[in-house]
């Protein structure tokens, strides 16, 4: 009898040690928290965000015009534990979300991060030319391989920089229209391009293979190459990804008005941004309000395909919501905002 007892009480012992244990084992989350606020108007480590050369620009005292980030914890080189990700799923600022949703399990954590730095560059030549077209100020497009993917079919034949001229001998203006004459091909296709290398026209011919979604692609990331009449330049350190397009354009807008848009305002947004001035969704809505709130914003924009996250934010009913579906509506929206008439903004309805 007493030896069954000890033997009892050891493996009771043991399981609650090994159910112990196995809190502090690393699991395949991320944890997604409020990140830094940056006003586009202002510095960041000493340096001007946006700078304007070789035209005239404004710089107005007073009002924010702020782009939020989402700060990940964890991924497949610094996985969370299991007592991290239940802390953070408990908690009303964070979210816990799947490994695979930011780092796919068929790429390189490396390759990610490229990817990410190429697509906040590409989001601040579109707020860019989504502020000169704001502005009705001509600028020159074309499309250009920003990333050829390793070991995909187009490796060793596309080279980084390449303009993309023609497709199948189709003229290509923008990344859009190289994109979309890729995708009318079938998998398996070939796909003739004309790029401008170097000064020279090359001709070159890529297969094509299917993605995860079963579209045609030849392997590599294409971004608009936009010539502007003059310089702009933004600077906001380590920070990648699309999502502070419209803040971007917004900000540069701001600088090349002579009337201050923001009227004083502190004002702070979140949402990708095309060179035609349309406000995409992102994803992180709920951080993204917190971090605005905690810089001190009155006003959260957002795009409309955002609007279902933003009744999930800590922040929820601490700062006005306006929803935004392009530059032009968050260019009224300051509008009415500057002139006290804020009372019929467009705001996100729930359900």
């Amino acid at each position: 009898m007493f030896r069954r007892a000890m033997t009892l009480i050891v493996a009771v012992l043991l399981l609650a040690g090994f159910g112990a244990g196995s809190v502090f084992l690393p699991v395949p989350y991320l944890v997604a928290s409020p990140g830094i606020a940056l006003d586009t108007l202002g510095t960041a480590d000493g340096e001007q965000i946006i700078q304007v050369e070789g035209t005239e620009s404004y710089r107005h005292e007073g009002g924010e015009l702020s782009m939020v980030t989402v700060q990940y914890s964890g991924g497949p080189k610094a996985r969370m534990d299991l007592f991290t990700v239940l802390g953070a799923w408990l908690s009303p600022t964070q979210a816990v979300i799947p490994q695979e949703a930011l780092f796919p399990p068929d790429r390189s954590v490396e390759e990610i991060t490229e990817t990410q730095t190429v697509e906040m560059n590409s989001s601040q030549r579109r707020a860019t030319a989504a502020a000169l077209s704001q502005l009705d100020i001509d600028y020159e497009t074309s499309a250009y391989v920003a990333q050829v993917l390793e070991d995909r079919p187009a490796q060793g034949k596309l080279r980084k920089g390449d303009v993309i001229t023609r497709v199948d001998g189709e003229p290509v203006g923008d990344k859009e229209e190289a994109v979309d004459l890729v995708a009318d091909r079938g998998t398996g296709d070939t796909v003739a391009l004309t790029v401008e290398r170097d000064g020279e026209t090359v001709q070159v011919e890529v297969g094509t293979e299917a993605n995860d979604e079963g579209d045609p692609v030849i392997g590599i990331l294409i971004a608009d190459r936009m010539d502007f009449p003059f310089e702009v330049d933004i600077s906001v350190g380590e920070i990648g990804g699309p999502s502070a397009g419209m803040m971007f354009a917004l900000g540069i807008t701001e600088r090349l008005t002579p009337e201050d848009l923001t009227g004083g305002n502190e004002i702070a947004g979140t949402g990708t941004i095309t060179p035609q001035g349309e406000v995409g969704g992102v994803s992180g809505i709920a951080q993204k309000m917190v971090s605005a709130r905690q810089q001190g914003a009155e006003y959260f924009f957002v795009a409309g395909e955002s609007c279902s996250q933003t009744f999930d934010s800590a922040a929820t009913g601490e700062i006005e919501v306006v929803k935004v579906d392009t530059l032009d509506d968050a260019v009224g929206a300051l509008e009415a905002i500057r002139n006290g008439e804020d009372g019929d903004l467009p705001r996100c309805q729930p359900g």
